[in-house]
């Protein structure tokens, strides 16, 4: 299995930045795609950010310009670099990673609420 720790969420002003960390713990070798979500109040969960492990990157176009993902070096972390937030970046972030076994593992969420 994966366990997956989120932290850098917070609250921050429009046109401020956040980066957020996530870290992955147990059977890491077996992971493909890393990713982050969002979650806002009354929507669906959203996909933000995607990297694979050959560096492949893909962005919701709400993002696209603003954010960027990244993987730390051992391919064990995943990061997003935040820029330009506006308050409908406002949400919980999660992080997700699929394995090469098929499974989709989830971490506990951060908050992120970008003030007007």
């Amino acid at each position: 299995q994966v366990q997956l720790v989120e932290s850098g969420g917070g609250l921050v002003q429009a046109g401020g930045s956040l980066r957020l960390s996530c870290a992955a713990s147990g059977y890491t070798f077996t992971i493909n795609t890393m990713s982050w979500y969002r979650q806002a109040p009354g929507n669906q969960r959203e996909l933000v950010a995607a990297i694979t492990s050959g560096g492949s990157t893909i962005y919701a176009d709400s993002v696209k310009g603003r954010f960027t993902i990244s993987r730390g070096n051992a391919k064990d972390t995943v990061y997003l670099q935040m820029n330009s937030l506006a308050p409908e970046d406002t949400a919980v972030y999660y992080c997700n990673v699929q394995t090469s076994w098929g499974g989709s593992h989830w971490g506990q969420g951060t908050q992120v609420t970008v003030s007007s």
